[in-house]
C-alpha cells in the first residue's frame, strides 16, 4: 500500500515490485543466506504470511543481515502455523494479524513473555484494551503490536463536491446524503456481497461499532461462558439488533448488482466513479489507485446515531509480534524483533502499508486519506471490529451475507448466540 494519494507512477512501480517478489524470491533469498555449520551464526525462522508485504519483509531481512552477522533470518510464508505448533516446531518469531485465532496460542501460554523488552514499554496505553479483549495470559505480555489499520467510509471527494454534500456527522445526515446522491443519479454506496468478508468488516462492523462498545460487549460475553441468550445480560440477539437494522438500511443505498460483485469489482468500480462511497479499509486504496491514480479519496467514520460524539473508526491490530515458548533461539529472535521495532523501521513500514503507528514515538500518518481519521485515532475514538472477535469456526461472514441479501436479524442473531454458547461450553470460563 502506498504512503499517500494520489500516487505517481514511481510509487506504483515500487509497490508492484514488492508484490512481485513472492514466494519464489523469498526462497532464493533463504538459500543465499543459509548459515554454514559451525559458523557461529544463529538461524531463526520468521513466520509472516500477509501476502502484500512478503516482499517488503524480505527486504527488511536483507537489511538486517547487512547490519549484523550473528543472526540469519529464514522467512517462512507458507507453513501451516497450527501444524507447526502441534509438531512442536513453531517459528522463532511470528508477525501476524492479531485476532481470535491467534488468541488460542496466547490463552494456552505457548507464547513467551516479552514484558521485559523496552519495545513493550513503547506501546500506546490506549491499545491495551484491544489486546486484552482478544486474549491474555496471566502475568505475560504475549504480543507486541506492530501495525494498526483504521477503516472507515471511503468517499470520492470530487463527487461529494459536485453534488453539494459533505461528510455526515449523524445517522439522519448520512441518510440525507444518500438520498441527495440518489436524486442526482449517483449510486451512494458500492457493495460487494459476493465476498462475505467485505460485508463483515464493512457494513456489519461499522454499524455495530458505531452503537456498541465491542470491547465491553465481548469481555462480558466471555465472562458469561455458555450462558448466552435472551435472558443473559449480553447477547447478540439483544445488543446487536438495532445496529443490524441500521446495516440493512445501508443496503437500500447500494448498487443493484451487489450480490454478484466481489472485492476486485468494487475497487475498480469505485476508482471509475461508479459510486460515491465504499465501505473498505486502507488496504483497498492501492488497488483503487492502480485504476485511477488521480482519484481524490477521503474517509469518515460511519455515523450510526444522532450524536456526532458517537463517531468512531473501526480498527484492527493488523500485525503483532510474538515469540513462542518452544523456540530454542529466543535471544536471536528478540534481536530481530528489536530491529523491526526500531523507529526508522516500524515507521517506514506503517507509512508504506497505510497503518497507524502503535508506539508512543510513532510518526504521524501523512496519507491524504487517512489524515481525515487521525483525530479519532489520536483521542482513542476507535473500536475493534466485532468480526475480528468471533472465532472463525462460527460462520459470521456467511451470516452477515445472509443479512445483507434479505434475511431478518432476529433468527440470525439467535443462531449466533447458540454458536457462541456451544463454543463457550467447551472452553474454560475466564477468571
Amino acid at each position: 500500500m502506498p504512503s499517500s494519494l494520489p500516487l505517481g507512477s514511481r510509487e506504483l512501480t515500487r509497490r508492484s515490485f514488492l508484490r512481485g517478489v513472492g514466494a519464489a524470491g523469498a526462497t532464493a533469498a533463504l538459500a543465499s543466506c543459509a548459515p554454514n555449520p559451525g559458523s557461529g551464526v544463529t538461524e531463526i525462522v520468521f513466520y509472516q504470511s500477509k501476502p502484500e508485504v512478503i516482499g517488503y519483509f524480505d527486504q527488511l531481512i536483507e537489511r538486517f543481515h547487512q547490519e549484523q552477522s550473528s543472526v540469519r533470518v529464514r522467512h517462512d510464508a507458507t507453513s501451516n502455523i497450527a501444524g507447526s505448533f502441534v509438531r512442536e516446531t513453531p517459528p522463532d518469531l511470528g508477525c501476524l494479524n492479531y485476532n481470535f485465532e491467534v488468541s488460542r496460542y496466547v490463552e494456552r501460554g505457548v507464547l513467551s513473555d516479552l514484558g521485559d523488552m523496552p519495545e513493550a514499554d513503547r506501546i500506546l496505553d490506549e491499545l491495551q484494551p484491544l489486546i486484552d479483549v482478544t486474549a491474555t495470559y496471566p502475568g505475560r505480555t504475549s504480543v507486541i503490536p506492530y501495525s494498526l489499520m483504521a477503516a472507515a467510509v471511503l468517499y470520492n471527494r470530487d463527487i461529494f463536491e459536485q453534488v453539494g454534500v459533505e461528510p455526515p456527522t449523524t445517522w439522519s445526515e448520512f441518510v440525507a446524503v444518500c438520498d441527495t446522491l440518489t436524486a442526482a443519479g449517483v449510486t451512494p454506496i458500492y457493495s460487494t456481497f459476493r465476498d462475505p468478508w467485505t460485508i463483515a468488516q464493512g457494513h456489519f462492523d461499522y454499524s455495530v461499532g458505531g452503537m456498541v462498545d465491542t470491547t465491553e460487549f465481548f469481555t462480558e460475553l466471555k465472562q458469561q461462558g455458555a450462558d448466552v441468550g435472551v435472558d443473559s445480560p449480553v447477547a447478540f440477539q439483544k445488543q446487536f439488533v438495532e445496529p443490524v437494522e441500521r446495516m440493512k438500511q445501508l443496503v437500500q443505498y447500494t448498487n443493484e448488482d451487489a450480490e454478484s460483485r466481489g472485492y476486485g469489482d468494487g475497487n475498480l468500480a469505485f476508482a471509475n466513479g461508479e459510486a460515491a462511497m465504499y465501505l473498505q479499509g486502507p488496504w483497498a486504496l492501492t488497488e483503487i489507485a492502480k485504476s485511477n491514480p488521480d482519484i481524490n479519496v477521503g474517509a469518515f467514520p460511519l455515523p450510526v446515531t444522532e450524536d456526532p460524539d458517537d463517531r468512531k473508526v473501526r480498527v484492527n491490530i493488523d500485525l503483532a509480534l510474538w515469540i513462542p515458548e518452544g523456540s530454542a533461539k529466543k535471544e536471536a529472535a528478540r534481536e530481530f524483533l528489536s530491529f523491526l521495532m526500531r523507529p526508522d523501521v516500524i515507521d517506514a513500514y506503517n507509512a508504506e502499508a497505510l497503518g497507524f503507528g502503535v508506539t508512543e514515538d510513532a510518526a504521524p500518518v501523512t496519507n491524504t486519506t487517512l489524515v481525515e481519521l487521525k483525530e479519532y485515532y489520536d483521542r482513542a475514538d476507535f473500536y475493534l471490529g466485532a468480526s475480528q472477535l468471533v472465532p472463525q469456526s462460527i460462520p459470521l461472514q456467511n451470516y452477515t451475507q445472509s443479512l445483507a441479501t434479505g434475511d431478518q436479524p432476529e433468527p440470525i442473531l439467535r443462531r449466533l448466540d447458540a454458536d457462541w454458547a456451544r463454543l463457550a461450553f467447551r472452553a474454560p470460563v475466564p477468571e
